[in-house]
């Protein structure tokens, strides 16, 4: 049974099995770690999710994930943290090397969804792209409309997305009720509109590294 969505905002996961790596992710990537995991059948990992809503105050992550590598290390041979920079500026990185664990590489799961090499090499011609991925389509309204305000103000969405002019949905499964909603998301933005299918991109190969 796949997590809700609510539960993985705002308490994220706990750690099932006995495994022997640690996957210490955000919330917004439990079930595209949970399906690589049984795709692939990788029992000797186990996840924890931190609560997915910390993406609205970056500067928590960092700690976050300290306390979490510290109350579970002595249980695991090794824990991999799958969380990109995530508008940590770089704080995240340098805790995790301080801490001695491995983390994803990239600025953000935008960039290792679509492939990081890939999403740097499009450079400047997607500036002025927003990005949503299947869990943020999902929680449009946790994690876009209502922490922006436009929910009480809609006058903000111009002053906020006046210079975008894509939505860009980077999809993980194919998902006609998804992509549905995704362009429902973008019309509300007053945006283009653009399905993209990454898959799990940079994320499958990195776990598929300690498979």
């Amino acid at each position: 049974m796949l997590p809700d969505d609510h539960i993985l905002t705002e308490e994220g996961l706990a750690p099932k099995g006995r495994g022997t790596i640690l996957l210490l992710a955000c919330g917004a990537l439990a079930r595209e770690i949970l399906a690589l995991k049984a795709a692939n059948g990788w029992t000797h990992m186990d996840l924890l999710c931190l609560p997915a809503n910390l993406h609205l105050w970056p500067e928590r992550i960092p700690d976050a994930v300290e306390k979490a590598v510290k109350e579970h290390r002595a249980a695991y041979d090794s824990i991999f943290v799958v969380y990109a920079d995530c508008g940590t500026g770089g704080l995240l990185q340098a805790r995790c090397a301080q801490l001695g664990v491995e983390m994803v590489e990239g600025p953000h799961c935008y960039a290792f969804f679509e492939g990081v090499e890939a999403f740097a090499a499009k450079g400047d011609s997607e500036m002025t792209a927003f990005y949503l991925t299947d869990f943020l389509v999902r929680q449009f309204e946790a994690f876009v409309w209502k922490p922006m305000g436009f929910d009480r103000h809609p006058e903000l969405i111009g002053m906020m997305f006046g210079n975008y002019t894509r939505l860009i949905y980077q999809a993980q499964t194919d998902d006609p009720a998804l992509d549905a909603k995704a362009r429902e998301c973008a019309a509300r933005l007053g945006l283009d509109y653009e399905r993209r299918f990454t898959g799990y991109g940079d994320l499958e190969r990195a776990l598929a590294a300690r498979g």
